[in-house]
């Protein structure tokens, strides 16, 4: 479900859980807010992990060097 939800809507989800809350109480009926809860906070952790590693493949050597 979580990752059908992010093959069909790629680019309405974020890093921002509230949001994201939203998005998928829209999306999704559902009688239990546990399961949604659980739902966006897996969607919102792989974005998360996507946006990190996007961040960290632009720095440049020298960024990394300084660390």
């Amino acid at each position: 479900m979580k990752r059908l939800l992010l093959s069909r809507f790629p680019d309405r989800f974020t890093a921002d859980f509230k949001a994201n809350k939203e998005l998928v109480k829209s999306l999704v009926k559902t009688s239990s807010p546990k399961l949604r809860n659980m739902i966006v906070g897996y969607v919102t952790h792989l974005i998360s992990t996507a946006q990190t590693k996007v961040e960290t493949e632009e720095e440049t050597p020298e960024d990394k060097r300084e660390k």
